[in-house]
């Protein structure tokens, strides 16, 4: 079978690119950490023929203390660059994410700032719910083959063991929020209305939520959108239950009333998830509205944030990539409009053939 690109690339580094670094960079490669991480279908082995139209191919992340990419980063490209091949297992350097490359030095707290705000793991409550779910992914996927100060497995390893209870507890509170208050009400009364495109809208961000806070409640942190779904059929709790629901409610021929039955049926699963992880007490059954419908799980978002304290209650969670949204504004504004459509691969019409 071959090998994927991850495991192309740990071959690469650990044939030509590790003795490199030693023979050029001695006094310095103990404070390197080396691997393939950071964004990228790759990074979670999904990725396949689709993926491979940009930022996809070969490569290396070093990452280093500031002070020493400072010094060093670019001497890294000027002289192991030259020494690398044209092409490696099969992949040409020339093409992929750091083309002409493989190798991809950066300083570590650039990369993690860019990535969760932070240029170490967090240490408060406040530092962990400011951070984008879906971006502590990017810290911990992949693999790292060298690192020998361990300070970038440090801090994997603290995301690895999960949120803080508070932190877990309140984004599960404000989850159930989003998918019942902004979700599922909001679909019962878009329905009621005719409203079908407010509808979609509705439907979308509930099953959305509905699913991330599955995650949460596997102690689990969910991807990004694209890689949710298939993530989500691998839980171990939750998913073979809410799987065939969401099958059926995503169907073109599904009535919107069936849709919101199935909807609550999901809020049902969730909430007995709840309760016998005692995240809730128990309760008895409720019933819903005609007008406002189902808003079991917002009984959850109430009586978590009844027994949390006060820092935490008053601290909404990060529901959206800031950080590296930051990051990617200041990139594009950077680029002439030329260099960005290249990127987007955004051809004018009189070139094509």
């Amino acid at each position: 079978m071959a090998m994927g690109i991850l495991e192309t690339s740990q071959t690469f580094f650990q044939q030509i690119v590790q003795p490199l670094l030693h023979r050029h960079f001695p006094g310095d490669v103990d404070q390197m950490a080396c691997g393939f991480l950071g964004y990228g279908s790759e990074c979670l082995e999904m990725d396949d023929e689709l993926s491979r139209d940009h930022h996809w191919g070969l490569r290396v992340d070093i990452l280093m203390p500031a002070s020493v990419h400072a010094r060093i980063g670019s001497k890294i490209l000027d002289q192991v660059v030259p020494e690398l091949p044209d092409e490696f297992g099969g992949v040409s350097l020339r093409d992929g994410h750091v083309a002409g490359h493989g190798i991809a030095p950066e300083s570590l707290p650039a990369f993690l700032s860019r990535t969760i705000g932070l240029t170490r793991a967090p240490t408060s409550n406040a530092e962990w719910l400011d951070i984008p779910e879906v971006d502590i992914i990017h810290v911990i996927n992949g693999q790292i083959w060298h690192d020998p100060s361990g300070e970038l497995t440090h801090i994997r390893q603290a995301f690895e063991a999960y949120y803080p209870e508070p932190v877990w507890l309140r984004r599960i509170s404000h989850w159930c929020r989003y998918a019942s208050g902004m979700g599922l009400y909001a679909l019962n009364r878009a329905v009621l209305r005719g409203n079908e495109v407010y509808a979609w809208t509705a439907f979308s961000r509930c099953l959305k939520w509905s699913i991330e806070l599955a995650f949460l409640l596997n102690r689990t942190y969910f991807p990004y959108d694209k890689w949710l779904y298939p993530f989500f059929q691998r839980l171990p709790h939750l998913a073979n239950r809410m799987d065939p629901l969401i099958s059926e409610a995503v169907k073109a021929d599904t009535t919107w009333e069936r849709r919101v039955e199935l909807l609550a049926q999901v809020a049902d699963l969730l909430d007995e998830r709840m309760v016998e992880l005692g995240v809730i007490g128990p309760h008895p059954a409720f019933t819903g509205s005609a007008t406002s419908g189902y808003r079991l799980l917002e009984h959850a978002y109430g009586a978590i944030l009844q027994k949390l304290p006060a820092d935490v209650v008053h601290h909404v969670p990060c529901w959206d990539q800031i950080p590296l949204e930051e990051f990617h504004t200041g990139y594009v504004a950077s680029l002439p409009i030329e260099d960005w459509d290249a990127v987007l691969q955004l051809v004018p019409a009189e070139k094509q053939d």
